[in-house]
């Protein structure tokens, strides 16, 4: 069964190496990470890591709100 989730991440610039490293959580305690040497190879790798990380500590429930952003 597949099922979409949303994800909040934080990418950034790695100054040293000139690279891009990005993060989120898929549960407070479950962190994935990814890296490239772009922004969206970064954003490629944190996907699927977080598609192995799914696998291993399972989806985490999942709440729609819908806010008026200014």
């Amino acid at each position: 069964m597949q099922r979409d989730i949303t994800v909040p991440f934080v990418i950034a610039e790695d100054t040293e190496d000139g690279g891009w490293t990005a993060s989120a959580a898929l549960t407070p305690d479950a962190f994935a990470n990814g890296e490239g040497e772009t922004r969206e190879e970064a954003i490629e790798d944190l996907k699927s890591a977080l598609q192995l990380l799914a696998e291993e500590v399972g989806v985490p429930e999942q709440l729609v709100v819908t806010v008026e952003v200014p």
